[in-house]
């Protein structure tokens, strides 16, 4: 575990690593990347050095099925916001999941040498991760999933436009926990007091436990929880 003092300081350091990974690797170099607010931090911190990013492949956990591109919780619309659009990237350097062919999207990263580092957060309430819910299996790949409906109270929070937790969309596609441990490194973000209980339970954990889907960490190769001390049980 690594403690900062603060979120923008934690998102700069972990945009500096992120650059210094990338620096270091050959070829196409594939960033898992959750949407959501725990890694904005450190997207925008990684804009603001204005890299030549020409390798760079944006890996999305998920989307939300039937999401309109430009609806407000797409998480399309999102990475065009805050990651596509800031670094300068094109089309073909943003992936997202299909919910018509999910599979293919394993597939896909597979052909092209894998995860080089994969970017995590947990949700508040239930340690959803992407939208894999509680309950599921270590071996689960990309597939559409029913969000729990604890996720998708958390999202009522991630996304002010909804009104209540019935204008969340039910199901998504998203990767799934057997992807993520394929990466050939992990940091899981948490900061800022409404995180202190997933941290907390994180912390407790030293294997996964399906019934906390972030805890997947603890089974990944140099896997690290980044937090700020906000989010410090």
């Amino acid at each position: 575990m690594r403690v900062f003092d603060e979120a923008d300081v934690l998102g700069a350091a972990l945009a500096e690593e992120v650059l210094d990974v990338y620096e270091r690797s050959a070829g196409k170099f594939l960033l898992g990347c959750p949407g959501g607010r725990s890694l904005v931090s450190t997207y925008r911190a990684l804009a603001a050095r204005r890299p030549e990013l020409d390798r760079l492949v944006v890996v999305m956990m998920d989307e939300y099925v039937g999401a309109p591109p430009d609806a407000h919780f797409s998480c399309r619309a999102f990475a065009e916001l805050e990651l596509a659009g800031p670094l300068g990237l094109r089309a073909d350097q943003v992936w997202l999941p299909d919910a018509a062919d999910p599979g293919a999207y394993d597939d896909r990263m597979e052909a092209s040498g894998g995860i080089d580092l994969f970017l995590l957060a947990s949700g508040a309430s239930d340690g959803h991760v992407a939208f894999v819910p509680p309950g599921s299996s270590r071996d689960t790949r990309t597939a559409v999933v029913a969000l729990a409906e604890t996720t998708r109270r958390d999202n009522v929070a991630t996304f002010p436009r909804f009104e209540s937790v019935d204008d969340v969309p039910t199901h998504g596609v998203s990767v799934g926990l057997a992807t993520i441990a394929a990466a050939r490194a992990v940091r899981l973000v948490l900061h800022g007091a409404h995180k202190r209980a997933a941290a907390t339970r994180l912390l407790e954990l030293e294997s996964f436990d399906p019934t906390w889907p972030a805890s997947i960490v603890h089974d990944c190769v140099d896997a690290e929880i980044w937090v700020d001390r906000d989010a410090l049980p």
